[in-house]
């Protein structure tokens, strides 16, 4: 019983401490990840460096194959584009192992002691996260320790030796219940920790232990493939992937396990090195192995996963995936995303409202009108993922972009509801009422449409690439405007003194229009502070 308690309490510390160092690091570099993974891609070799460099800070290579079917979903990479960083990542989660091999749990309250100062002290985020990842080190540290001492009882166990012998004899065996131990924990560090700490008490073999590393890497492909379900076509593809290569790697290392043991026994002299070499050995031996054929792959696995023929459907969010909560950097990505196809929308809808009062058209001017009700959906959808993100996983830089991101949701469909309930209401009067604009009164509508127009394409364009020097374009041409539409106020009254008829007929909508206009314009204008406001 006291063996299973510290097995028990040692594993839970282990987990909890590989979970909080790498959710903390997260936190603390998480924006830069993306960067990191997008921008690195497109070359084959510089995926696979950028996919073991984010796997060693997430210290989870199911961690980053979730990103990257987060990033596939959101439309920010495609499919190909990950199979390097997966190899990558098969690479960087041996830090990890390599970390709890080394003899440094005599530390672990150091760690702790440490990692809880600075956690208590900090006043910003990013040293707090970085205290919580020093103290997750020390806690997985300490769940190894709980696990060595609690294991040594049973070396004087002959019934106990002889189970593990039973367990471990072969190979097939023994990396089926560490694949189903890793399935069901999501680690595969965690697992081959527990196969380090028993092969440093000499209860297992090295052949024994070699199989479990084996399993384990197997293992940890259950996690990305219960995130794969309900997901697209091409994030299926990204987990389909991670699992091919792990499975073929332990299909084809398994009947080798003899020479393979031999090479791992060699490495080191250590059991608890020959341990972690032999995790490092299988996943560089996969990378190297699978890197030159990964076009070859990626065709193999789409013909597998086809793509689903989906109709496309305006009420419905196409970026925004539950999945992506405990990754809030990757979060506000996809609802940034949604955030321009929802700006896409309503500029649209403002490009279309001229060509609703020049062709007095009542389906385009319903049609718009539909348009408004597909912006109010996403304003609202795109609202409730953002405050369903964790409070407690946000720091402070990313709660100012969840702000901003609020707030140019908020302007877009004032600016929707405007086009929809005052626009289109003076369209469908202009048309009923069978009123025409002069000639010269047109012009000046097209004129100031025009640069309002312009002003929501600059906007957008500010937005998406969080262009302050472009964002303070649109904002200095508030006078310009407010000027603009005072000119063409008094030069319609020009025409009403002139006794223009068709000016007198059209004077109450065509004021109305230019009233109207000017509201969209201070919103387009409003749409830039959250930008500007960015430290």
């Amino acid at each position: 019983m006291t063996v299973l308690l510290a097995l028990f309490g040692g594993m839970a510390l282990l987990l909890y401490g590989i979970r909080l160092s790498g959710d903390s690091l997260q936190r603390a570099v998480g924006g830069r990840l993306r960067q990191i993974l997008t921008g690195m891609s497109r070359n084959r070799l510089f995926a696979v460096v950028s996919g073991a460099l984010v796997t060693a800070i997430l210290q989870s290579s199911a961690a980053t194959t979730l990103m990257l079917i987060g990033f596939v979903s959101a439309g920010l990479m495609s499919f190909r584009q990950t199979l390097g960083i997966i190899l990558g990542a098969d690479i960087g989660t041996t830090v990890t192992v390599q970390l709890i091999a080394l003899r440094v749990t005599d530390y672990a309250p150091l760690l702790i002691g440490i990692g809880f100062l600075i956690t208590f002290l900090a006043r910003r985020s990013t040293p707090r996260d970085l205290g919580q990842a020093v103290l997750g080190l020390g806690l997985m540290f300490l769940g190894l320790r709980l696990i060595l001492d609690g294991v040594t009882p049973l070396k004087s166990s002959e019934l106990a030796l002889e189970l593990l012998q039973v367990g471990t004899e072969t190979p097939v065996i023994a990396a089926l219940v560490a694949a189903g131990f890793s399935a069901l924990v999501a680690s595969s560090a965690a697992t081959i920790g527990l196969a380090l700490a028993l092969a440093t008490q000499n209860l297992i073999t090295l052949p024994g232990a070699v199989a479990i590393v084996i399993g384990a890497n197997v293992g940890t492909c259950a996690t990305a493939l219960a995130a794969s379900i309900g997901a697209t076509a091409e994030a299926k593809r990204v987990a389909v992937a991670h699992i091919a290569f792990k499975v073929l790697g332990g299909a084809l290392a398994l009947p080798l396990i003899g020479p393979f043991t031999t090479l791992v026994a060699s490495s080191a002299g250590d059991p608890a090195r020959q341990v972690a070499n032999a995790h490092t050995f299988f996943n560089l031996g996969i990378s190297l192995l699978f890197l030159p054929f990964t076009p070859l792959a990626a065709r193999v696995i789409e013909t597998l996963v086809p793509q689903a023929p989906t109709e496309e459907t305006p009420f419905r969010a196409k970026y925004l995936d539950e999945r992506a909560h405990d990754q809030p950097s990757l979060a506000l990505g996809q609802a940034h995303r949604e955030s321009l196809r929802m700006a896409d929308v309503v500029q649209g809808m403002l490009r279309d409202a001229l060509a609703a009062f020049r062709t007095d058209n009542l389906a385009l001017i319903e049609d718009i009108e539909k348009r408004d009700d597909q912006v109010d959906f996403l304003e609202r959808e795109i609202k409730l993922f953002l405050a369903r993100l964790g409070r407690e996983a946000i720091g402070m830089e990313l709660s100012r972009k969840e702000i901003g991101l609020v707030s140019f949701i908020g302007n877009l469909e004032n600016i929707g509801d405007i086009i929809d309930k005052n626009l289109m209401e003076l369209a469908r009067k202009k048309y009923y009422q069978g009123r025409r604009f002069s000639e010269a009164g047109w012009a000046e509508i097209q004129d100031f449409h025009g640069l309002v127009a312009k002003n929501l394409e600059r906007a957008i364009a500010a937005f998406a690439a969080t262009d302050r020097a472009l964002a303070q374009e649109v904002l200095d041409q508030r006078p310009f405007m407010r000027a603009k539409e005072r000119e063409l106020r008094e030069s319609h009254l020009g025409r009403l003194r002139a006794g223009l008829a068709e000016s007198l007929e059209t004077s109450e909508i065509h004021l109305d229009i230019l009233t109207n206009l000017k509201r969209i314009s201070s919103h387009v204008s409003a749409l830039m502070f959250p930008i500007l406001d960015e430290v």
